[in-house]
């Protein structure tokens, strides 16, 4: 979930006239924030902006999906469908919000246990 921060950076980037990418990072830094400081759900680098680049797009920046050769159907699939809901297009699924929702609640709980 991007911050009030990050969407306000963001919009203010737009109304610069800064490009998609610009204003995504806001997103992007966010999330590497928290991978740093090792909370959140991000597991790498590359999750990070994965995520952050999805925020971006969900919270309505207009970026496109990502070029053929470079990622999967799946990956671009869905950079389709953020794009769509962040331009109120489509609703997100209420199913897979709420599958999202408990797979965090998991690995918080696993990852707050301790090791034996």
């Amino acid at each position: 979930m991007p911050t009030k921060t990050a969407r306000k950076r963001a919009r203010q980037d737009a109304r610069e006239g800064k490009k998609p990418s610009t204003q995504a990072g806001e997103f992007v830094r966010e999330e590497m924030r928290e991978f740093k400081r090792g909370s959140g759900n991000v597991r790498s680098r590359q999750q990070a902006i994965a995520i952050g680049l999805s925020e971006a797009r969900r919270s309505g920046v207009k970026l496109g999906a990502p070029r053929k050769g470079k990622t999967s159907k799946a990956t671009r699939r869905k950079a389709r469908r953020d794009s769509a809901i962040g331009q109120g297009k489509a609703k997100p699924s209420p199913t897979r919000s709420r599958g999202a929702k408990k797979a965090a609640r998991t690995r918080a709980r696993r990852s707050s246990r301790p090791r034996r």
